[in-house]
């Protein structure tokens, strides 16, 4: 009985957490029980800022709001990869600013009060993000705040509360701009070189020294007498160890199975084209004929002599060669093509116009107010390029009225039909099987890989240090699925088949995994050995030039000790782009060494150099405008790291390439 007691008592609070759970699991649902859970592990924050961790979840809510703004400021609801990348970093720069930005700028004494925002939104103080918005530009182009006020207005009405998105969009926006103005004003002013200051960079500037000296290379010959020890190693690395902090990453090997036409492919590719030829040199309706037979479709296009390449060579130097009408079969990198020249004339480049919708019941009054511009040509609006001079042309609903043109060149329509070499069924199964293959014999395990490798007579492409954000290995793109596979798995494990862009088949090795944080010290003890080595080279080379020139105060007597000649240096400036191919360290030491003394022996980078200053010379090569305009860009440079080192200071992490 103590004993239950003692139990009941000690593991009480913990068994009643197990009933509690076991009651929960009849009443909620698993996969909820799993996603609250997920979604207190870091494994599925985005990011983490100045220590408040960034869900998936919130950073998708933002990405929404993002895409919607996106979607009214472009009128488009369509996004490419870059675009979308670009609202995503848009989201992620809205969190940096937030969570550190203002909140730093607020530290240093910066607000943006209400009645400050309330100027602002109104356009009494000007904020590029109100005062460039082409929403709230009048007919001139020019920033209206009647504009703007028409758009609080009609905002008002929207049921779709799409504009008011908008419009917080733009408040807040323009709130941090304010912050960010501020900041960089404070920043920028505080920046301040003085008329001492600025005398001494100029006269640093304008500083030559003339040299002699006489250099005893190193050589390449290693030095068996010089030992860096482990502990020396050690010693320099935890010394030196801001230097070895790395982003995580991994070593991989792949074996990529890329999907080409065979033969056979190619074959059919061509007798497609030859097949449909005679109706394509007749057709009358050559749009109709592409759509249903082109890889390539019609376009109304006047092409110049040149613009074709960007098709092929071929189809250029057919279209464009003079009496061309129809082309035989030519071919291009596995693409076949036949080329017809439907019309050629004098077209200009470019012309001078006005337009107004054609449905308009006042259509001329429009096109006498219209302001005149240069267009050049346009899908849809072809026509308008051989419209005469002085008259009107209606095309897709608006009439154009011809003011000007740019002088007309010889140009072509052309129509092209093409037929380029896929991968039938029966090719993509047969490097499926090859890769099956090969991954069937690594068995998931790196040692089998390599067994493979040799048996199959197949190359593996090594990738060491791949970031998370990688998304390409050599020439293949949208490897993404490569690199999350490899951040997921184990050292020595090996992927199953990995399909890419449905071209490439791929099975990647993990070699190794290196952590966030510092580099292990086994992989830069080699690099490190190779330093101090150096170092100790340096030393022991200038202690013997030391022994040798002893006593000796003239620089020939010194070279013909050491075996060498001395040579020579003019107009030597410490910061000068001409003084490129000598030694760092020797500038350094000879531009503040006293005229006509002996230095030496100095252990520099690639040698040991003796040497002499034979004169100064003071120029004015570097002007006042010189260094204000260096102070400038020291300050614009310095303005630009602003926030990337508050990102280091806060140890900002960024762990997006985990999802997208």
């Amino acid at each position: 009985m103590a004993v239950l007691e003692k139990i009941r008592v000690k593991f009480g609070i913990f068994i009643t957490v197990l009933i509690a759970v076991a009651l929960l699991s009849f009443i909620i649902d698993p996969t909820t029980l799993q996603s609250v859970s997920s979604s207190m592990s870091s494994k599925y924050d985005v990011g983490e800022i100045d220590g408040k961790s960034i869900s998936y979840v919130d950073f998708q809510t933002d990405v929404e709001k993002f895409t919607t703004i996106n979607e009214i400021t472009t009128g488009s609801s369509v996004q490419n990869e870059q675009q979308q990348q670009s609202i995503r970093n848009a989201a992620w720069q809205s969190l940096i600013d937030k969570h550190l930005f203002i909140k730093n700028a607020e530290k240093a004494g910066i607000h943006v009060g209400e009645e400050e925002m309330v100027a602002i939104v109104s356009g009494d103080i000007s904020s590029p993000v109100i005062s460039q918005n082409q929403a709230f530009f009048n007919e001139q182009g020019v920033f209206s705040k009647d504009m703007l006020l028409e758009f609080i207005s009609y905002m008002e009405s929207d049921e779709t509360g799409r504009l008011k998105l908008y419009w917080n969009y733009l408040q807040e926006a323009a709130k941090t701009q304010q912050y960010y103005a501020k900041y960089m004003s404070l920043f920028n002013q505080s920046n301040f070189t003085n008329t001492l200051m600025l005398n001494e960079d100029i006269a640093e500037n304008n500083n030559t020294f003339d040299v002699e000296f006489v250099l005893v290379p190193y050589g390449y010959q290693k030095d068996t007498t010089i030992v860096v020890s482990e502990n020396e190693i050690k010693d320099y690395y935890n010394s030196h160890k801001k230097f070895y902090k790395q982003q995580a990453s991994r070593d991989i090997e792949y074996v990529v199975f890329e999907v080409v036409p065979s033969a056979d492919d190619i074959a059919a590719a061509n007798q497609a084209v030859i097949d449909v030829y005679d109706e394509f040199a007749a057709a009358e309706n050559m749009k109709g004929f592409l759509l249903a037979n082109s890889d390539r479709q019609y376009d109304n296009h006047w092409y110049k002599a040149g613009e074709l390449n960007s098709v092929a060579k071929v189809v250029n130097d057919y279209a464009f060669q003079k009496g061309a009408s129809v082309s035989e079969v030519l071919s291009n990198n596995n693409t076949f093509y036949a080329v017809r020249v439907m019309d050629e004339a004098m077209v200009p480049d470019s012309v001078y116009v006005k337009y107004a919708p054609a449905n308009s019941e006042n259509v001329d009054s429009l096109l006498n107010v219209a302001e005149p511009i240069w267009i050049t040509q346009t899908p849809g609006f072809e026509d308008v390029m051989t419209a005469k001079k002085n008259s009107e042309i209606t095309v897709n609903g608006l009439v154009f009225k011809v003011l000007d043109t740019r002088a007309p060149v010889a140009k072509k329509r052309v129509a092209v039909l093409e037929r380029k070499a896929v991968a039938s069924k029966e090719t993509v199964n047969g490097y499926y099987a090859k890769a099956n293959t090969f991954a069937t014999k690594s068995a998931g395990k790196y040692e089998s890989f390599k067994n493979a490798l040799n048996e199959e007579g197949l190359y593996a492409h090594p990738v060491n240090k791949m970031l998370e954000s990688s998304d390409r290995l050599g020439a293949v793109e949208n490897t993404k699925e490569v690199t999350r596979w490899a951040f997921e798995a184990k050292p020595g494990d090996v992927s199953n088949i990995i399909t890419v862009n449905n071209n490439y088949f791929i099975v990647a090795a993990l070699k190794a995994a290196h952590k966030e944080g510092y580099t292990d010290l086994k992989e830069v003890s080699s690099a490190i050995s190779n330093i101090l080595y150096k170092e100790k080279v340096g030393e022991k080379k200038a202690a013997e030039v030391a022994e040798k020139i002893s006593g000796l105060e003239d620089l020939q007597a010194v070279a013909e000790v050491l075996g060498t000649t001395v040579s020579t240096k003019e107009d030597v400036a410490f910061s000068s782009l001409t003084s490129q191919g000598l030694d760092n360290k020797f500038i350094g030491a000879a531009s503040v060494a006293e005229e006509g003394k002996l230095y030496g022996p100095l252990a520099g980078n690639i040698g040991v150099y003796v040497y002499k200053v034979t004169g100064h010379d003071t120029g004015a090569f570097f002007t006042e405008d010189d260094a204000k305009s260096r102070d400038a860009q020291m300050t614009m440079y310095s303005s630009q790291m602003l926030v990337p080192v508050m990102m280091e200071d806060a140890e900002v992490k960024d762990n997006r390439a985990r999802f997208y």
